[in-house]
């Protein structure tokens, strides 16, 4: 083999390892925040900042699932509404949780935060964070904001492999032409025509 044809080896088995551990991450991603939330019935969020820094820093992703008031206890990390009916969504730890003949409050604050933020009543807690993949917000807002992005990066990352599974044979193909070509056919050998003499 020559030294060409081992370097174009070494580099297919490099490319191949690289796109496999891409395939791997991606799929793993999808389904750690695609399928499981699904399974789970709640979604995946994007930590915008660092209120709750070190346990959650801006850029993570976090998977929340509904909860009842009921189950919710001191300790938690939760998404809630800060006003009831508004879309924006804050996720902080319960530091509190009062229990009057009024209903059930719960304080929440940031890890980070010097303060605790204002009480907030069980219709405003839209979920309980079950786990957080680290940095995977900046991928999902690179790709289109969301966990769908995710997911149609992870189809782009099967093309890619099925692509390059499809073309590796062709290269090797190619290759060991290269390699024939460089050592040459074999010589033919000469053969004496025998000769008759007729009598």
């Amino acid at each position: 083999m020559s030294a060409r044809t081992k370097d174009q080896s070494w580099l297919a088995g490099l490319t191949s390892v690289v796109t496999a551990t891409v395939l791997v991450v991606a799929v793993a991603l999808a389904v750690a925040l695609a399928l499981v939330p699904r399974l789970l019935g709640g979604g995946a969020l994007t930590v915008l900042t660092g209120s709750m820094e070190p346990t959650l820093s801006p850029g993570d992703m976090v998977v929340v699932r509904p909860v009842e008031a009921g189950d919710v206890r001191v300790g938690d990390v939760v998404t809630f509404q800060p006003v009831s009916d508004d879309p924006t969504l804050i996720t902080h730890r319960v530091v509190a949780k009062q229990v009057g003949s009024s209903g059930t409050t719960f304080v929440t604050r940031g890890d980070a935060n010097g303060a605790d933020d204002a009480p907030i009543v069980g219709d405003q807690i839209m979920g309980e964070v079950v786990y957080h993949v680290p940095y995977v917000g900046h991928l999902a807002v690179w790709v289109g904001g969301s966990k769908q992005g995710i997911v149609v990066a992870t189809g782009a990352a099967l093309l890619a492999y099925a692509a390059l599974m499809f073309l590796r044979p062709q290269r090797r193909s190619a290759v060991e032409d290269d390699d024939a070509a460089e050592l040459g056919a074999p010589a033919a050998t000469p053969v004496a025509a025998e000769q008759g003499v007729s009598s």
